[in-house]
């Protein structure tokens, strides 16, 4: 796994869950996992295609996706709001996969983001059998979210650069 392509994952997740939670972020729990992917709380999960590929799922405790969605909305969120609150978790995924994607496009990658989905199920998701998931753990004061990035670069011949360009 290129910690290259993952970097700017970690930094803009540091920096929106700060802003977007208003509280110290400390990155907890760092493991690298071959096994499918079990959430914890609210998930939302972005596909990548291309030169990148692969998935990153964003999992909220209910505590801290209840104080993102207040945050976001302006007022009091109560934690059985679920549709305001998976409205959250799917626009903080907007907001770390938009400031990575930028990152990696002015690096000179070539992919495509697929909009962010509520991750519904209970077994999880598992990338292919050569892809090794980079599971963190971001704690929080308002509670605990969870970033899973499983991806893979796939670099493309000079011909196949061009056909796409021409």
């Amino acid at each position: 796994m290129r910690m290259d392509l993952i970097q700017p994952f970690i930094n803009s997740a540091d920096a929106v869950l700060a802003q977007g939670l208003e509280s110290p972020i400390s990155i907890e729990n760092l493991s690298m996992e071959e096994e499918a992917y079990r959430r914890k709380g609210i998930a939302a999960e972005v596909c990548l295609t291309g030169e990148i590929e692969g998935r990153i799922i964003f999992d909220v405790d209910q505590p801290a996706a209840a104080q993102l969605a207040s945050r976001l909305a302006g007022v009091a969120v109560s934690e059985t709001n679920d549709e305001l609150i998976r409205e959250a978790v799917c626009e903080l995924a907007n907001q770390i996969i938009g400031n990575a994607v930028t990152t990696l496009n002015d690096q000179g990658f070539h992919f495509h983001v697929r909009p962010p989905a509520i991750h519904t199920s209970e077994q999880g998701s598992k990338g292919s059998e050569d892809t090794e998931a980079l599971v963190m753990g971001f704690k929080t004061s308002s509670g605990n979210v969870f970033m899973n990035v499983a991806l893979r670069y796939h670099r493309r011949r000079a011909a196949d650069r061009a056909a796409v360009a021409g």
